[in-house]
């Protein structure tokens, strides 16, 4: 009946319009509901169950109703356990809590231990304090079973926590982390260069465990660790001629690195340093102290402006120190959180720190006026992408820069070429790196500056034979984070330069690998340069131009004009 009703009423052309508009209002009122709830949308986030260290010793304050005295604070120390059960399963965690009543009833004591024993060796008494990677840390957590920042330092999986009026502070020390080991103290501390020795000191000492850490960033090379000197943690006793007394007394923290092992390279510089300093010393909000050890003056004056915008203090290079420097709280070594390179991943760092928070504090600490790469085909926008290509010149470089530059003048490319050296002032030329809406550049230290381009901007990569994997890993992976488009360009063999040279070698690369790193390196690193077939690179650059206009406003027109061709 409603149909005959509907057929009389409306003409068939009336019809089908009314069909098409109400199709149309469906569409506005699914994108509407989309819009509007799809912050509500997904699975839930991740609960980040992790405490900050007051917050733990908090939560482990006993209250006796017996007592009017809340008990004080805890402390964590490593020491020898040769005890064994034979009903504990290998590799599961021990717990064993001990309650023991003073003859003084003002004080109550709690000793919890926590013991991680290996499948093999079910209770080997353990060593002192000793953290030089001599074990893997993240099969060490596999085995007990827990989670990574959950378990104390790897090499001394024993601990004890003391809960009680009397506050002896201990050190924390972990070694959880696959990249770096870092150990954090409050309290009487006391730092004696020259001997490169650190003191806690304490009105009680258990016993005369030490704690010995290489403060960079990259645990288990030990071609970069060689160039690292070694710190020594030491309880002592706060008693005359037991611990050396302060020359110098400084009210805020200090944070202790080294500027040894691979720094002076471009992409260690930030990968092994500036990034894990950030991610370690931003809590402070300028108020700490760096403590250098293998100093260099170039790499400070090369950093200035990070170093200052993260301290409002003089660096001290703790390096053959006679004085003796007394610190409320200090962090021996960067907490480098994870296996990645040029990464910071939140819901793993410190005070959940991300790559967005870092380029925002690099283009405060260098003044970068952009924020944005330019969105071209808008609005009648005629103003042209800027193209930036890395130089190199020593290995890895372009043999045919002339032919590239005048490719991309020709796509309508404004074209800047520029080398990044250590003789380069860095603030200047994160300006340049800024200016531009494209980078590109061959596999290599120079496309570390894309952590000064504006966000939505674009790195090509130009991929050398045999180094796929390393240049997706080391700058294809961290440009996601660092909100880059990214794209790479795989040579052929024909446009290396090994296929001259090394012929034998290009067509048989798995003789080479078998000859371990070094060989690898010397031929594919160090010895190829790239002659780019600029015919076959250009549809690179014709695909990244266009791209530029598929910006938020470009999808907004393009969903607007589909309604359009609804009659």
């Amino acid at each position: 009946m409603y149909e005959k009703i509907f057929a009389r009423s409306f003409s068939r052309y009336e019809q089908k319009k009314l069909g098409y508009g109400a199709f149309v209002c469906s569409l506005i009122l699914a994108l509407t509901f989309c819009t509007v709830f799809k912050p509500y949308f997904g699975p839930l986030p991740p609960l980040n169950l992790r405490l900050s260290m007051g917050v733990g010793l908090r939560m482990l304050t006993i209250e006796d109703p017996s007592m009017s005295l809340s008990l004080g604070m805890a402390s964590v120390e490593p020491h020898t356990s040769t005890t064994s059960n034979p009903s504990e399963k290998p590799g599961e965690p021990n717990v064993e809590m001990n309650t023991s009543a003073p003859s003084n009833k003002s004080e109550k004591t709690v000793q919890v231990t926590v013991e991680a024993q290996s499948p093999s060796q079910p209770n080997p008494p353990q060593k002192t304090g000793h953290i030089e990677g001599e074990v893997d840390p993240l099969n060490a957590l596999k085995k007990s079973g827990m989670d990574r920042g959950s378990m104390p330092a790897a090499n001394n999986p024993t601990r004890t926590i003391k809960i009680g009026m009397k506050l002896v502070t201990k050190p924390i020390c972990s070694t959880a982390e696959p990249r770096s080991d870092f150990c954090e103290m409050n309290g009487d501390i006391r730092v004696h260069g020259k001997s490169s020795t650190i003191f806690l000191a304490s009105s009680q000492v258990e016993n005369n465990t030490t704690w010995r850490i290489k403060p960079y960033a990259r645990k288990g090379d030990e071609t970069a660790l060689k160039h690292v000197n070694s710190f020594t943690i030491k309880p002592s006793l706060m008693v005359v001629n037991k611990i050396p007394q302060c020359t110098e007394n400084h009210r805020v923290p200090a944070i202790i690195f080294s500027l040894g092992g691979y720094t002076g390279n471009h992409f260690h510089d930030f990968t092994d340093v500036i990034i894990p300093l950030f991610s370690t010393s931003r809590e402070f909000k300028g108020e700490v102290k760096f403590l250098i050890t293998n100093k260099k003056a170039f790499w400070i004056a090369k950093f200035r402006e990070i170093l200052d915008k993260l301290s409002n203090y003089e660096i001290l290079d703790i390096d053959g120190e006679e004085n003796i420097h007394c610190f409320p709280r200090i962090i021996i070594g960067l907490k480098r959180i994870g296996n990645e390179e040029l990464s910071l991943n939140p819901s793993k760092t410190p005070n959940g720190y991300s790559m967005k928070d870092f380029r925002d504090f690099i283009r405060s600490a260098y003044s970068l006026k952009r924020e944005s790469a330019i969105k071209i085909k808008e609005g009648g926008n005629s103003k042209k992408p800027r193209l930036l290509i890395i130089s190199r010149r020593n290995s890895r470089a372009f043999m045919n820069k002339g032919k590239i530059y005048t490719m991309a003048k020709r796509l309508g490319y404004n074209v800047l070429i520029a080398e990044a050296d250590n003789k380069s002032n860095l603030s200047s030329f994160a300006q340049t790196v800024n200016s531009c809406d494209v980078m590109m550049g061959v596999h290599g230290a120079g496309l570390t500056n894309m952590v000064f381009l504006p966000e939505n901007a674009v790195l090509i990569q130009v991929v050398p034979l045999q180094l796929e994997w390393l240049s997706k890993y080391d700058f294809g992976e961290p440009s996601v984070d660092m909100n880059v488009r990214y794209l790479e360009y795989r040579i052929k063999e024909e446009e290396s330069s090994l296929i001259q040279q090394y012929p034998d070698e290009i067509r048989d690369p798995i003789s080479v690998k078998r000859k371990g790193w070094f060989a690898f390196r010397d031929l594919y690193l160090d010895r190829q340069n790239v002659m780019l077939n600029v015919i076959r690179f250009r549809p690179t650059l014709v695909k990244k131009q266009s791209s530029f206009c598929m910006s938020r406003s470009c999808h907004f027109f393009l969903f607007f004009f589909f309604f359009l061709i609804f009659p």
